[in-house]
């Protein structure tokens, strides 16, 4: 079981969000996380909030062996070919350490207040499967063209390659049946919010959207959250379902109780 930490880059002064990464890279986890938003979602009023992508170039040269990503980008912040060029930034900044994470994004009154277009639910899905498709193909072929609904390019080359090849891992958060299908056809690793129980389930209909897609269910990764909230022996058998119902890699939330609870883990159950 891997398993990354998410260093929540928000409402602490940008020290603190290197010290948490460098401490994570030094711990031995496999990813340090963090999210794409420019606002704070919890808490109240305004709060320090760094940009994601720029945070993951930056952490990039402070970190020399955890994988880097966010959980997930949001679709709706950038035009794909403006992420494809950041993702080839970052995994060429961190040395073949990134790990490409997507989705359509849902966080609709951040969008509201700074006048980020939020298209109904339909659309930023349709939107996003054009968008996965737009972000592989510049990752991977020269004279690039697409000729969708949303999104048109016309012969369009991004250099240099990525480090990883073909390209990044690609992550897709997903948990409704119409991003599941994209999950199916094009997604590296997937990743969803809930417990075990809820999320075997789902993790079923992937590998049959997969098989029918044409592809080995094998192949796509599943991915869950783990909180460290509670003792070490809850933690330890929470992993454990976790690990029975087929999934591989965890992402941990950094605990209300601090650095020591996340130190303790560490010491515990991380390999040396």
């Amino acid at each position: 079981m891997q398993i990354g930490l998410d260093v929540a880059q928000q409402r602490m002064p940008w020290s603190e969000v290197a010290s948490r990464a460098r401490f994570a890279d030094e711990a031995g986890f496999d990813g340090i996380w963090g999210f794409d938003h420019f606002q704070p979602m919890y808490g109240h009023g305004p709060g320090e909030c760094f940009e994601g992508n720029t945070t993951l170039a930056a952490l990039s040269g402070i970190t020399s062996k955890a994988r880097l990503g966010l959980l997930v980008t949001g679709m709706t912040y950038r035009h794909p070919s403006v992420l494809a060029a950041e993702a080839i930034t970052i995994d060429h900044a961190s040395g073949g350490r990134y790990e490409l994470a997507y989705g359509a994004a849902w966080f609709d009154a951040e969008h509201r207040a700074l006048g980020i277009p939020f298209p109904p639910t339909g659309e930023r899905v349709a939107r996003f499967d054009e968008a996965v498709q737009v972000v592989k193909g510049l990752l991977t072929t020269d004279g690039f063209s697409f000729d969708g609904r949303y999104y048109q390019l016309q012969h369009a080359t991004l250099h240099p390659r990525p480090v990883q090849q073909p390209h990044p891992p690609i992550w897709i958060g997903a948990s409704g049946p119409r991003m599941l299908r994209i999950v199916a056809r094009h997604a590296d690793v997937w990743h969803s919010f809930g417990p075990p129980d809820r999320l075997a389930p789902l993790s079923a209909q992937v590998s049959e959207l997969a098989s029918a897609a044409g592809r080995d269910p094998g192949a796509i990764r599943r991915a869950g959250s783990l909180s460290l909230d509670g003792d070490l022996d809850e933690v330890r058998r929470t992993i454990d379902a976790w690990r029975e119902a087929g999934f591989d890699y965890l992402i941990a939330g950094w605990p209300g109780a601090g650095r020591p609870t996340v130190e303790a883990f560490a010491r515990a159950v991380l390999p040396a």
